[in-house]
């Protein structure tokens, strides 16, 4: 049985782990990196990833981390000429509420003190200017967010969209880029400065002294001698963990998308990433909804809905491909090689992303036959924030619980996971995102009370 010696192992080689890689291997502190994964690079989750990215979330701490990634992809993207596809058209939120006083709060506590000079108010006859997103260009695009509640403003310029939507917030520091791309370049480097990518699953760990890790592959049995190793293992994250006697708060819950090609032209090529903020009934005919209801399987189909549709044109101004997602399963489950996919979710979906854009009804019950219908599970704490630092043994370290935001978090994670790793300052938010915030009573019942946990 060989044995390989490394100064850092990485347990998954999706795009946090690689991410990890990439940020110690740029630290010049860990010379020899060995990523452990039993599949290819960026497979499972990371190849579901919506690739989206925003910089708000309802906390301050979320919404600090968020833009620490978004700066180091706009690094990554002026050193490789944009090699990722970085572009920002925004996050559009919808919602017919005229007055959503809960979700200004939020986008206040969210910005914190920067609030005043990033959130800009259009209602019916204020004199601010709002700057719609005529360019994906992400290096012109504005900062803050624009609260569109003026509806001959929003008729303007989201002719697509219901129009009984009341208010949107155009969520600026946002938008889309290529996980797979961004992977890549970061997977290029980690191997330039002498990491390695080893296929395998590890199937137990030996502390005594460096972690001797046991991993089983194709070619056999091998030990990875490591004097520190980062838990990146995605949904078996928990797993991992309990190999070394940890038990890690979080539950693994699959989620599903689509994306399809839009022969009618349905959705502007021009749209912002678009989310119905709002709960409703799927548009079922009468018929359909009573056949549903009969059903005890499908009765569900038929009463209310949570809110958080996505919808995202696909491929730039010039593709014709649009993606939809709704991630409301809140059902946990353990994670299975055979992705267990709900055949009627393509439909479901596109009913219910068609609330917000009509033009979605004309591919009712004829969806196009180049489809693509895809999921990963969302690993994800209580409270909807990620594990990052101290795991356990010494020189353990966590990067999971990233749920559905682990390609736009993936850079800012791998960032502070070489901080701790190399013991260099973190920023102020970084033991709110690791597992010392259990001991913060008054920081976890204020998020556990919290109305949103930025799932979005």
């Amino acid at each position: 049985m060989r044995t390989e010696h490394a100064d850092v192992a990485i347990i998954g080689a999706g795009i946090v782990g690689i991410a990890c890689a990439y940020h110690l291997a740029l630290s010049r502190r860990a010379s020899r990196i060995v990523l452990i994964d039993p599949l290819p690079p960026m497979s499972l989750t990371s190849a579901a990833s919506g690739e989206n990215y925003r910089n708000w979330w309802p906390h301050r701490v979320m919404t600090s981390f968020t833009d620490l990634s978004i700066d180091l992809m706009e690094r990554i993207a002026r050193d490789s000429g944009n090699r990722l596809h970085m572009t920002r058209r925004g996050y559009a939120l919808a919602t017919r509420q005229a007055r959503p006083d809960t979700l200004l709060r939020q986008l206040h506590e969210g910005y914190g003190a920067d609030a005043a000079g990033k959130i800009r108010i259009h209602d019916k006859g204020s004199k601010g200017s709002y700057r719609p997103a005529l360019s994906a260009d992400w290096e012109t695009a504005p900062d803050g967010v624009d609260v569109i509640q003026d509806r001959d403003l929003i008729a303007a310029h989201f002719p697509g969209f219901d129009p009984e939507v009341a208010t949107i917030l155009h969520i600026r520091r946002a938008g889309d880029i290529s996980g797979q791309q961004m992977g890549s370049y970061m997977l290029e480097t980690v191997r330039a400065r002498g990491g390695k990518l080893m296929r395998g699953k590890v199937v137990e760990v030996a502390l005594t002294g460096a972690s001797a890790l046991g991993v089983e592959g194709e070619s056999g049995r091998a030990t990875v001698a490591a004097d520190v190793v980062v838990n990146a293992a995605g949904p078996h994250v928990g797993d991992v963990a309990a190999l070394v006697g940890q038990s890690l708060p979080v539950e693994t819950v699959f989620q599903q998308k689509i994306a399809f090609e839009d022969s009618l032209k349905a959705i502007n090529r021009h749209q912002p990433f678009s989310i119905d903020l709002d709960g409703q009934e799927i548009d079922w005919s009468p018929e359909e909804k009573a056949l549903l209801a009969e059903d005890s399987a499908t009765g569900w189909l038929t009463r209310t809905m949570p809110g958080a549709i996505h919808c995202r044109p696909e491929g730039g101004d010039h593709g014709t491909w649009v993606k939809l997602g709704w991630a409301f399963n809140t059902t946990p489950s353990k994670v299975s090689d055979n992705l267990p996919y709900d055949p009627s979710f393509p439909e479901i979906v596109l009913r219910g992303a068609s609330r917000l854009n009509p033009g979605l009804e004309a591919y009712y019950g004829r969806l196009p036959s180049r489809l693509s219908h895809y999921g990963g599970y969302y690993t994800m704490t209580r409270e909807n924030w990620p594990l990052i630092g101290p795991m356990g043994p010494a020189g353990w370290f966590v990067a999971g619980a990233l749920s559905g935001f682990g390609t736009m978090a993936a850079c800012a994670t791998g960032s502070l996971i070489a901080g701790w790793v190399c013991g260099d300052r973190l920023p102020g938010f970084a033991s709110s995102l690791s597992l010392e915030r259990y001991r913060d009573g008054r920081l976890m019942k204020a998020l556990l009370e919290s109305e949103s946990a930025g799932v979005l």
